[in-house]
């Protein structure tokens, strides 16, 4: 069995956000080194982004523990929200899109900017590529930390699957978990879909995880 110098993510089972479940390889290493480096970082807004399932609201968690952010779901986020900002020193976003009013967006930046605040941000699409149309705005996301989060390595795909198999207690021999290394799609979202398609498909034939399996669901 491979080494694995830090503790597996958890990937949706337990929901334990833990900082030691976050294993960190290639593939997230920026994003969460500038988790761990808080307060250091080079400017006050960060934006954390990639796809669902790619341990964004892992690293936000984390970031809320160790600042004691306030955070906030940006489809929860309104006028009256402004008051909650005032009071906090380090703030979350989390699931910005380009549907989130452009201007309340300006003006929570500015009181960033303006009371030595720290903003994390997290979101599918980097905020600096967002279609928002007012002039301030877009200079202001342009001036931002951008840490994409990049399709998963071959370390972290074995770490992923290793740990969820272990939440749901199965056991799968190395050459099985090579096997599925080698063949499934490079995206969270697949590896996700994959995952709960053998746990569903091994309760209802109520057999243990076997190569033939494993193909019915990656072919």
């Amino acid at each position: 069995m491979r080494e694995l110098d830090q503790r597996l993510l958890d990937f949706g089972i337990s929901e334990s956000f833990d900082e030691n479940d976050y294993y960190i390889s290639k593939s997230n290493y920026f994003a969460s080194n500038l988790i761990k480096t808080w307060p250091r970082w080079e400017k006050k807004i960060v934006n954390i982004t990639g796809e669902k399932f790619c341990g964004k609201t892992h690293l936000s968690t984390i970031f809320k523990i160790k600042s004691n952010a306030l955070y906030l779901y940006a489809k929860h986020i309104n006028d009256q929200t402004i008051k909650q900002i005032k009071l906090s020193s380090n703030i979350i976003i989390e699931d910005l899109d380009e549907s989130f009013n452009e201007k309340l967006l300006y003006s929570i930046f500015n009181l960033i900017e303006q009371d030595n605040k720290y903003l994390l941000v997290s979101s599918k699409i980097p905020i600096d590529t967002m279609k928002y149309s007012l002039p301030d705005l877009v200079s202001r996301l342009k001036n931002c930390i951008i840490a994409k989060i990049e399709k998963p390595d071959d370390d972290l795909i074995y770490a992923i699957i290793l740990k969820s198999f272990s939440d749901r207690q199965i056991k799968l021999d190395n050459k099985i978990i090579d096997y599925i290394i080698k063949r499934i799609a490079r995206s969270y979202s697949k590896m996700h879909e994959f995952i709960y398609k053998i746990d569903e498909l091994s309760l209802k034939k109520k057999k243990s995880i076997n190569f033939k399996i494993i193909k019915e669901i990656i072919t």
